[in-house]
């Protein structure tokens, strides 16, 4: 009797760890499961998500190789495609900011780091009045491509980071998570993003070029808005494209996506042709003082104030009360 009870016993366990061990279920439909936006940066960061301390560590570093023990969230580490064709790695990604780094870092790392920029300069010429010739200094605008390769990696040298962990790491997590979303959306769609800018503390600022904020005061993490892990913008352009012209219409057709689809995604374009490439999340304070409602209201205010002043000339010039 006592052998059989204990065969029964042996078989039920058999039958537990079976059960058990079986393989996941590797549900592709990911997108349906990000959804809840603020739900995905908050179990990226539950005791759950961070039980594992490889899980912990991989984390820490973005550009880690180290195997995750757990073969449920095991993700390997993606790798910048030449081709631009979409990450299949990422389709793993299961409300692990490990898997959502990595992928940010592959699209952060498939774009050349290259832009056209404004540079004003000084000379001096010579010029003729009533027969007369003197010089003059005159302003001149040009249009020049600058290399910026080298300004993430040096700013993150200066913060004692890797390049990964200073791009990827200083945005917001939320923020993140809805990059993650537009950006496979994007490569869904065919238009190949890639992201040249991502945080930028004080000193990274301080050596932009362009069309930018004062250092400090920048939304991509200056101290002003939060520092390192509160960058709530980015930057995108589009990397389909054999040559430079060719990448410049993929981007107007890639931003013009942005500004259709966009809000599907919690994140939309502030300045528009003013700064093409600038996303942030539409809900954010710089969203709204460029053209959400503070923009409005600030809008309304300016055209009540002309309104007023241009009824106050016209009630001044009836009344014919001028100084003599």
């Amino acid at each position: 009797m006592r052998l059989f009870n204990g065969f029964c016993c042996f078989l039920c366990g058999s039958l537990a760890v079976l059960l058990y061990v079986g393989p996941a279920n590797r549900d592709r439909h990911v997108k349906a499961a990000l959804a809840p936006l603020d739900a995905i940066a908050a179990f990226a960061h539950s005791d759950a998500a961070l039980a594992s301390p490889e899980l912990r560590t991989a984390l820490a570093d973005p550009n880690t190789r180290d195997p995750v023990a757990d073969p449920v969230i095991k993700v390997p580490l993606a790798e910048p495609e030449v081709n631009v064709s979409p990450l299949e790695a990422s389709d793993e990604c299961v409300l692990s900011e490990e898997c959502i780094d990595q992928y940010l870092w592959s699209v952060y790392e498939r774009v050349r780091k290259v832009d056209t920029i404004k540079v004003e300069e000084r000379i001096k010429v010579k010029v003729e009045k009533n027969g007369k010739s003197r010089t003059v200094t005159k302003t001149v605008t040009k249009f020049v491509n600058e290399d910026f390769t080298w300004k993430d990696p040096n700013a993150a040298e200066k913060a004692g980071m890797s390049v990964a962990q200073y791009v990827i790491g200083g945005m917001d997590r939320a923020f993140k998570a809805r990059l993650y979303r537009l950006f496979r959306a994007l490569d869904d769609a065919g238009l190949a993003p890639g992201m040249t800018s991502g945080f930028r503390d004080d000193y990274r600022q301080s050596i932009t070029s362009g069309h930018k904020a004062a250092t400090g005061n920048s939304y991509h993490g200056g101290s002003v808005r939060g520092g390192y892990g509160h960058g709530l913008a980015a930057d995108i352009v589009s990397v389909k494209g054999e040559t430079r012209s060719e990448r410049s219409i993929s981007s107007q057709s890639l931003w013009k996506w942005i500004d259709a689809h966009g809000e599907e995604y919690g994140i939309g374009r502030p300045y528009l042709d003013k700064d093409p490439p600038h996303i942030a999340p539409i809900d954010g304070k710089e969203y709204a003082d460029k053209r959400g409602l503070n923009a409005k209201v600030r809008g309304e205010g300016q055209r009540r104030h002309e309104r007023s002043r241009k009824s106050g000339e016209t009630a001044s010039s009836s009344s014919g009360t001028g100084r003599t």
